[in-house]
């Protein structure tokens, strides 16, 4: 990691992690993620967050490979999770001398987590929109609470016009996993972010007049082109904004009933000529794919099995992570099954009508054990009337 320059002055201090499968314990994160920290060296030496207890030696032998014998000054901290927080003692006992700068909040959550030695002496408290010269280096703090705990911070290095944003415009997957950004920043943006939307919209009016040349996320790539574009992409996910057209159909079913309703149905819009038709098995699919691909599409279809005179709980639990999320702005159809005594839709209803601005179809199907030649008239209505809403 030596010499591993973004600019100049900042330096990548950060880690790749392949060894975790399950991110916050329920992702899966099949190409690893990265676990970023960063250090500017000008007059002061600073550390711009620490890792996760995982990447804890490499971390360190980054740090000692770049900074040649010298002691770090400041560390600067944008979030206190866990897995970007968890060296912050061990760092404050290695470098006793060190300051560490952050807000009110996060010294908060600093003191819940750590006992740090001459934790009050080291403290640099800032304030949303102060400055702060450190050396020639001089640091501007937007705050921005829920995005997405009430701590996070986002730290502007003037002199080199980087925005360190915390968690925002991260994304899944490792550093020297080559991948495009889009797909699993978008996973990432809506089951870790999603709910705070409107946060994240407040931010952007705090971010109007700053000239932003580099984007350093605590999760996935540096960003230092077409900066816009991202900006874009969390204006449009952040306003509950479809990004495409497109039908989702989120199916869950016990024996294979429901899933060939589900299979039906996007035959059908295929043939009609719909160009996006995603599919998504709740019981076997990753759930956080299925949540991605709900705000990413304007349309979807829930089809679910009745079970304990409720819901089949795959799809229960896909509506309740939506919900979670703040799931707004969409066109659903509902599609259920049941033997005796269909009651799926009811239960899925329950949930979607606790969501805001949400257009449901007009009618709901009901299928009675499998599908006949009679449903496929409710089929191709239902396809009729998404295609034209």
């Amino acid at each position: 990691m030596e010499n591993n320059k973004i600019t100049d002055e900042l330096i990548y201090i950060g880690v790749d992690d392949k060894r975790t499968k399950l991110f916050e314990g329920q992702y899966l994160i099949p190409n690893g993620i990265s676990y970023n920290s960063y250090l500017i060296k000008s007059h002061k030496n600073i550390i711009m967050d620490t890792v996760d207890k995982v990447a804890t030696d490499e971390w360190y032998k980054n740090i000692e490979e770049n900074l040649h014998g010298e002691k770090v000054d400041y560390l600067i901290v944008s979030h206190m999770e866990p897995d970007h927080a968890f060296n912050i003692e061990t760092l404050a006992n290695k470098y006793p001398n060190m300051k560490i700068i952050g807000n009110q909040m996060t010294f908060k959550f600093m003191s819940q987590f750590f006992n740090i030695d001459n934790f009050d002496q080291r403290k640099i408290i800032v304030n949303e929109g102060e400055t702060l010269t450190l050396g020639k280096s001089i640091f501007k703090f937007i705050m921005a609470p829920m995005i997405h705990w009430p701590e996070v911070m986002m730290t502007y290095y003037e002199n080199e016009k980087i925005l360190f944003t915390a968690d925002a415009f991260g994304k899944f997957g490792a550093l020297d996993h080559k991948e495009d950004w889009l797909c699993e920043a978008r996973r990432y943006y809506f089951n870790i972010v999603g709910k705070y939307g409107i946060q994240v919209q407040n931010l952007f009016k705090k971010l109007n007049n700053i000239e932003i040349k580099t984007i350093c996320p605590l999760h996935g790539p540096i960003l230092k082109e077409n900066i816009a574009y991202y900006i874009d992409k969390y204006n449009t996910w952040s306003s509950y904004t479809p990004e495409d057209e497109g039908i989702l159909i989120a199916y869950a079913s016990i024996h294979g009933n429901t899933a060939n309703v589900a299979k039906e149905l996007a035959a059908i819009l295929t043939k009609k000529g719909v160009k996006n038709v995603v599919l998504r098995d709740l019981v076997n699919d990753d759930m956080s794919e299925a949540v991605e691909d709900a705000f990413r599409y304007d349309k979807m279809v829930l089809a679910a099995s009745s079970y304990n005179a409720e819901v089949f709980p795959p799809m229960e639990h896909f509506l309740n992570h939506l919900k979670g999320k703040n799931f707004q702005k969409r066109k659903i159809g509902i599609i259920e099954n049941g033997t005796w005594a269909p009651s799926a839709a009811k239960s899925m209803l329950d949930i979607i009508n606790k969501m805001k601005d949400i257009n449901l179809c007009n009618n709901i199907i009901t299928i009675k054990s499998t599908l006949k030649e009679s449903d496929l008239q409710l089929l191709d209505n239902m396809a009729n009337e998404l295609i034209n809403c």
